[in-house]
């Protein structure tokens, strides 16, 4: 959401929130209160699986809207924990679905937002299909995935971890991904334009 919409919501609708690492802005099924944005810091969304396990489905950072859905759910279908400290802005659901039934260009521009966001889950949705964890870890490195934890990566590209940090090795041995640091992997080419540089 950019500035712009943020402008057309009144003062009171949103409130900014101090983070640390390890706040919990919502749990999974909790009443809904609005959407937030990222002001600095980060914030992983992830969802238990009726099996148990843990999926990241999404890891906000500066300037990144996160919940949307939560304007038109009446529960969280997520727990959205901080895993850097920063400040996030907290907007209220009611102030949002008031403007988008008053204020056509709202409602045009927070579509714009939610058809991006659809968008994006779909091609994540491609990556998770492709069958062997190696090519599925380089696409989804490829695509920028791997910006946290290689925690947060498995389980945002539905892999083990096990499973994760073979197919990384993997590619390394293969000279397909080079680690630049803990937990940090870049393909091949970007390893050579960041040494040149």
């Amino acid at each position: 959401m950019s500035y712009d919409l943020l402008n057309a919501l009144p003062e009171t609708a949103i409130r900014v929130i101090p983070t640390s690492v390890g706040d919990v802005l919502f749990r999974q099924d909790a009443p809904t209160t609005g959407l937030y944005r990222v002001q600095r810091g980060c914030v992983t969304l992830s969802r238990t699986t009726l099996a148990g396990d843990t999926l990241t489905l999404h890891r906000a950072t500066e300037g990144d809207l996160f919940a949307e859905a939560s304007v038109f759910s009446d529960r969280y279908h997520c727990d959205a924990i901080c895993t850097a400290a920063g400040e996030v802005q907290h907007i209220a659901k009611d102030a949002i679905l008031n403007q988008l039934s008053h204020d056509q260009n709202f409602a045009l521009s927070f579509s714009s937002v939610l058809a991006r966001q659809v968008q994006s889950y779909r091609f994540l949705l491609e990556i998770t299909a492709i069958k062997s964890a190696e090519d599925r870890v380089l696409a989804a490195v490829s695509a920028g995935y791997l910006s946290g934890t290689v925690t947060e990566f498995a389980t945002r590209i539905h892999l083990t971890q096990e499973a994760c940090y073979r197919a990384l090795r993997a590619l390394c041995n293969q000279g397909r991904l080079r680690q630049t640091g803990r937990g940090q992997y870049v393909l091949k080419d970007q390893a050579k334009r960041l040494s040149s540089r």
